[in-house]
């Protein structure tokens, strides 16, 4: 246990503290997610309990909180949901073998050191994924919150459920949701480290007693099974693999990139080694998935709480695991009368703090189509489902990755006044062509998605030129790498431009990219001495002498972002 070595007995004190704050903070969320997750309330403690003693073991960091989450429970639900239904005992057989796959493939990419797979998502993307996970969270808690039948389908679905069946409101069981909620709230407005949500459960247990809600039919939870769980192997086929792996797969990229992303929040904190905080969080998950409860993954707000409290190690999480114990051993019955509607206030909640709203606003003002691919994810979450949104999340994120790269930034450069310094001649009106010269710098590598637009670009440019372009010299400081497409597509270019009277040369070219061109045999075309360190020493060099013809390269509109 790395978090151990070093441990001093002094610490001991503020640990056990920050572990009663977690605990406080983390039983209502547990027991809202197993909700959300389709599943028995104590499930959500037992998979908080499984987590937080087997990364205390296997994990690196110190101060990650591991357990039951509502960005995942969605996606964990409609997974098992459309294999096994909707309830029975199927249902949680196939939750556990879920839990399973998600924690050997979480596993694997620990092992592998495969984490950088999590940047395949984008901000904008997770920002849009997020939305639509809390659109879907709160969707599925109007029928708690309002009393109401339950409406399956997706989020639409229910909101339209909950709209046409609004007149059934139980008066009992919203008051219930709002009162819990305006707890939570106020609390987290006096201080952070506030148990809100403990605060809320209590309050309304205590009005579920007094007040015998139940007979005004607020539904509670009834008693919780007494005792630990008994291990058991979930239940193995081919084909249920088969049909549960895409969601695994699905499950496994979120929970490395909050994972990824907690760690990184955490560094001063925490651990030096996400690989293994990823094999720490799978773990979690395999021993949940034995123990009756479901997938989990690191939490960037308990783990805040954490972090605040001064703690340093683990020990508040095997405290908070302690006190779960107790909680199900001993006092099982204690949260019988707890009200179905506080649990569905402390979810309405949690997804209020999942919708960045203002993330959402500063990505619209940074750039509008970014800001159209969060509303895509989004829609397409609250549309089809949480599975299918992740998956088209990582599309789109690669997608829309692949075609900016497609075309990419470049520019037109002129010689500044009195230097030897070449610039975009879009940024500087000062900038001044050379005549039968085009300077050219391209800011991508040059690869099969963009080879034909760099060669476009080049012969626009090239035939442009007044008087007829001598002389075509590649800035090739943006291009740090080649594949074999833009190699083929550079040595066309290359042979295309001379059978036109223009000589071509390279500047700046450093990094991996001289030796693919190499590879591709560019030097059979350009030689070593069309090879320059700088754009005026191949422009002096190869350039057209003072006396030549006049004229100049036609400048670009100031207003092409292209130019």
């Amino acid at each position: 246990m790395p978090w151990l070595a070093g441990y001093r007995v002094g610490s001991l004190p503020v640990d056990v503290v920050a572990g009663v704050t977690l605990v406080a903070i983390a039983v209502p969320e547990q027991l809202a997610t197993a909700r959300l997750a389709g599943m028995p309330v104590v499930a959500g403690l037992y998979a908080f309990l499984a987590a937080v003693v087997v990364f205390a073991f296997a994990g690196s960091n110190r101060v990650m909180s591991v357990g039951a989450d509502s960005t995942i429970a969605p996606l964990l639900a409609a997974a098992v949901a459309a294999v096994a239904g909707t309830a029975g005992a199927q249902y949680g057989g196939d939750m556990a073998l879920l839990s399973l796959l998600v924690g050997l493939l979480v596993i694997a990419v620990g092992l592998a050191r495969m984490g950088w797979i999590a940047d395949f998502l984008s901000v904008p993307v997770v920002t849009g994924f997020l939305a639509g996970i809390a659109v879907t969270i709160i969707a599925g808690q109007l029928s708690e919150i309002l009393g109401l039948p339950a409406v399956h389908g997706n989020a639409l679905q229910k909101i339209a459920g909950a709209v046409r069946h609004l007149s059934e409101t139980n008066g009992w069981t919203l008051a219930v949701a709002v009162v819990v909620f305006v707890i939570i709230v106020l609390s987290e407005r006096v201080s952070r480290r506030a148990p809100g949500a403990l605060i809320a459960v209590v309050v309304s247990l205590a009005a579920s007693a007094a007040f015998d809600l139940s007979a005004h039919g607020v539904a509670t939870m009834g008693r919780l099974p007494a005792g630990l769980p008994a291990l058991h192997a979930p239940p193995l086929s081919a084909h249920l693999v088969w049909r549960l792996l895409p969601s695994a797969l699905a499950v496994a990229l979120i929970v490395v990139t909050q994972t990824s992303a907690t760690a990184r929040s955490f560094a001063d904190a925490g651990g030096d080694d996400v690989d293994r905080d990823f094999v720490g969080v799978g773990a979690g998950s395999l021993l949940a998935a034995f123990a009756g409860g479901f997938a989990v993954n690191a939490s960037p707000p308990r783990t805040a709480v954490v972090a605040e409290s001064g703690a340093r190690s683990q020990v508040p999480g095997l405290v908070a695991g302690a006190v779960v114990v107790a909680l199900i051993v001993a006092a099982a019955g204690a949260l019988a009368d707890l009200p179905f509607a506080t649990l569905g206030a402390v979810l309405v909640y949690v997804a209020l703090r999942i919708l960045r709203v203002g993330e959402l606003r500063a990505i619209y003002r940074f750039d509008r189509v970014e800001f159209g691919l969060s509303l895509i994810t989004l829609g397409t979450v609250v549309v089809l489902g949480v599975g299918p949104g992740v998956l088209l999340a990582v599309l789109f994120s690669i997608l829309y990755r692949t075609w900016r790269s497609a075309r990419p930034r470049d520019a037109l450069l002129g010689r500044l006044p009195g230097t030897t310094v070449w610039w975009p001649v879009r940024e500087r009106r000062d900038a001044e062509t050379v005549p039968g010269v085009v300077a050219y710098r391209f800011d991508s590598p040059l690869y099969f998605a963009n080879a034909t637009r760099f060669q476009e670009r080049v012969h626009e440019l090239v035939d442009a030129a007044r008087p007829a372009a001598r002389l075509f010299v590649l800035d090739a400081s943006g291009v740090d790498d080649v594949d074999y497409t833009g190699g083929r597509a550079l040595l066309r270019l290359v042979d295309e431009l001379k059978a036109g009277g223009t000589d071509v040369a390279i500047a700046r070219a450093t990094g991996e990219a001289p030796l693919d061109a190499a590879r591709a045999g560019l030097r059979r075309h350009v030689p070593d001495d069309h090879l320059f360190v700088t754009v005026d020493d191949a422009v002096r060099a190869l350039g057209p002498r003072s006396g030549d013809a006049g004229g100049s390269v036609p400048r670009p509109d100031a207003r092409s972002p292209r130019a």
